[in-house]
């Protein structure tokens, strides 16, 4: 069986990236910069857009612009509080 991450929560930050908290309470951030220039992913340049993210069915989402949980966990840095 797969260990599957869980996304908890998300907090928008400066600089287009995001503070994913996972089950167990691990921390993550996830820079969104080198997304910013790719399709659907454009939308995020708006930031009053970027800022409305959210946790849906174990993804982040913006609106139609969505990343799962595995692929942000994957290509995110470990948050030191």
């Amino acid at each position: 069986m797969v260990n599957m991450k869980k996304i908890e929560n998300v907090i928008p930050l400066d600089g287009y990236e995001i503070l994913v908290t996972f089950s167990g309470g691990e921390k993550r951030i996830k820079d969104m910069k080198p997304y910013l220039e790719k399709g659907v992913f454009s939308k995020l340049k708006d930031k009053n857009f970027f800022n409305k993210v959210e946790v849906k069915y174990n993804s982040i989402c913006w609106d139609d612009v969505d990343m799962c949980a595995d692929t942000v966990y994957d290509t995110s840095i470990k948050y030191e509080e």
